[in-house]
């Protein structure tokens, strides 16, 4: 069975297509775009809960409108790597981005909160897919050495998208409705898949869609979904919706937990084209990255969702008022990720940043726990402002530094499964916190209160009550909030200790090298043709021609593949003058 995943896996098309900067920053503006979308609509819907509540009468359920969406997210993440490889990463991008237009417009025209779920579900699955396709792409038009360059500027319009998702959302709350940012976020995704459909490189040759699709891990794919939604259902209700010690609770963890048990069998011993090769978890620093990004997703989609909840439940803010109390974080995050991207790619290496950024963040993290009914806004602000750069340093370099420990043939099924434990980690820590934080509210709040302990996502309308009143509620939230902030500090020490196995092998790769010298030879040769063409009529070619000059620059009808024989053939052909003999050996040129 390992012959024949090696013998696959070595089958699989290498989509790699290094183009020119210029049309490389085209394709950086249009995923920065498509990236920034993305977390307008997943972000967004945190400040958007408690109208959505109110206006469908659903504060006993209202957390499943982020739950939904991750659980969906994270069943989902495991299966877009090989997608990707089997049918082109363009194909199954544009199509993700046209679903999430699809399920916003839905649930901004929802009439009841059954259908506001689903929806959100389906738009985690979009979310899931742009976000790990994006990681992809960027691997497939970057060397190595670049990639944390432009991970890093993607990582700043993902703290874009954190930073207005909530104040769009605000905006919309106060002065419209909270249907306004699905309304607006409906159209501009049709237009990000328009411009993705125009400017991304397609290097996927046709295939048969009947013999491609039998080769997906079906039998894996269902019993990992199968344990994913058990597992997090149990623990979302568990102690809270449902005692834990009830049959149905019990029943779900187990039923989870031997599906996961299952899934690991059949991706260790039968499918022959795994969707989470085991192998992988044999190299350490592979090993404690994703088990990193686990904790990670913990951490920080746990802080995105009760942070907001903090300043309203406990400092009496208004919805505009939380969402301008996060920037500090969402914009110090933005702004360190681009520049860690930058200096990781200046220095060659990864693992000083990732360290800094963790010791950072978990420093942060302790200090939120210091935080009571009384704190003022100054300490919050300064404590999340450690978050943030934390944030920055580690996100996209952990990104590059995985992709530096694995083989070309498994970079999209890394990058994939390390959004799968990210996304996952995120949902079982939203599920912890919703259980931990009802528990604390139902033990502080007076028997007369207990109904607000319902929901931990529902703010309670702190006007209709008495001083006295207000007082314990936010107390009681202040008390709920402190446990949240204690569970986020340890997820993200253990993600602190993670770091000190990791190995650090450097960025650069030699047949990276090779190829970019290839294509810039390649972008050379075609311009020289072009002037030539000009030269030669006299007349300056018209937009249209040039448009297809440069569209057609882009869809390399022979990529490079991992034998290197068309690129042996190339650097043959170039001129000794751009690439030196001496420094392309014969070796480097045919690796085994």
């Amino acid at each position: 069975m390992a012959k024949d995943t090696k013998d696959l896996e070595a089958a699989i098309h290498d989509q790699t297509n290094l183009v020119p900067f210029k049309e490389r920053m085209i394709i950086f503006f249009t995923l920065a775009f498509c990236m920034f979308l993305c977390y307008v609509d997943q972000n967004g819907i945190t400040v958007l809960l408690p109208s959505i509540a109110r206006d469908l009468n659903a504060a006993d359920t209202i957390a499943w409108a982020g739950t939904s969406a991750l659980i969906a997210n994270t069943v989902f993440q495991v299966l877009y790597g090989r997608l990707s490889d089997l049918f082109g990463r363009k194909k199954i991008f544009v199509g993700c981005i046209i679903l999430l237009a699809i399920s916003d417009l839905v649930c901004g025209l929802t009439p009841n909160k059954e259908v506001l779920y689903v929806f959100r579900g389906i738009s985690g699955i979009a979310n899931g897919g742009i976000i790990a396709l994006v990681n992809m792409i960027i691997s497939d038009v970057v060397t190595l050495q670049q990639r944390g360059k432009y991970q890093g500027i993607i990582g700043s319009f993902i703290g874009f998208g954190n930073a207005a998702g909530p104040l769009i959302a605000a905006a919309f709350t106060q002065h419209s409705t909270w249907r306004g940012l699905f309304y607006l976020n409906a159209p501009l995704c049709c237009v990000a898949a328009a411009l993705a459909a125009w400017v991304l490189p397609q290097s996927m040759p046709k295939v048969k869609f009947r013999e491609t699709i039998a080769k997906i891990d079906w039998i894996g794919l269902f019993f990992s979904t199968v344990a994913i939604i058990l597992v997090l259902i149990a623990i979302s209700d568990g102690g809270h919706g449902t005692p834990w010690d009830s049959a149905e609770t019990i029943s779900m963890l187990v039923i989870g937990g031997i599906c996961a048990i299952i899934f690991v069998i059949v991706e260790w011993k039968f499918a022959k084209l795994p969707m989470m090769p085991l192998e992988m978890w044999q190299n350490p620093s592979v090993a404690c990255m994703l088990v990193q990004s686990f904790f990670l997703g913990m951490n920080y989609y746990s802080l995105l969702y009760y942070l907001p909840l903090y300043y309203q439940n406990v400092g009496g803010y208004n919805v505009m008022e939380s969402a301008v109390l996060i920037l500090p974080l969402v914009l110090v995050q933005s702004a360190t990720s681009a520049l860690a991207g930058q200096y990781m790619s200046f220095i060659g290496h990864y693992i000083e940043t990732i360290f800094i950024g963790f010791v950072v963040w978990t420093l942060g993290s302790g200090l939120l726990i210091s935080l009571d009914a009384d704190s003022p806004i100054s300490h919050i602000c300064c404590f999340i402002i450690f978050v943030g750069f934390g944030a920055g340093c580690t996100f996209q370099t952990t990104n590059t530094a995985m992709q530096a420990h694995c083989p070309k043939s498994q970079r999209a099924i890394v990058i994939s499964n390390r959004m799968l434990l990210r996304q996952l980690g995120g949902a079982v820590g939203l599920a912890i916190c919703s259980a931990i934080s009802g528990n604390v509210l139902q033990s502080s709040l007076p028997p007369h209160l207990q109904y607000i302990a319902d929901s931990t996502f529902a703010v309670p309308d702190l006007k209709t009550v008495s001083a006295a009143d207000r007082t314990s509620i936010s107390t009681a939230y202040a008390d709920a909030s402190r446990t949240v902030f204690i569970f986020c500090a340890a997820t993200v020490g253990v993600a602190l200790l993670l770091t000190f196995p990791v190995k650090d092998k450097g960025l650069k790769r030699e047949e990276d090298v090779i190829e970019e010298k290839v294509r810039e030879a390649e972008a050379e040769q075609a311009g020289q043709n072009l002037e030539h063409v000009n030269s030669a009529d006299k007349k300056k070619p018209s937009l249209i021609t040039r448009f297809k000059t440069w569209r057609d620059s882009l869809v390399k009808t022979d990529p490079i593949t991992p034998s290197r024989k068309s690129s042996s053939a190339q650097l043959q052909s170039l001129d000794t003058e751009q690439v030196s003999p001496n420094s392309l050996s014969k070796s480097s040129l045919n690796p085994k």
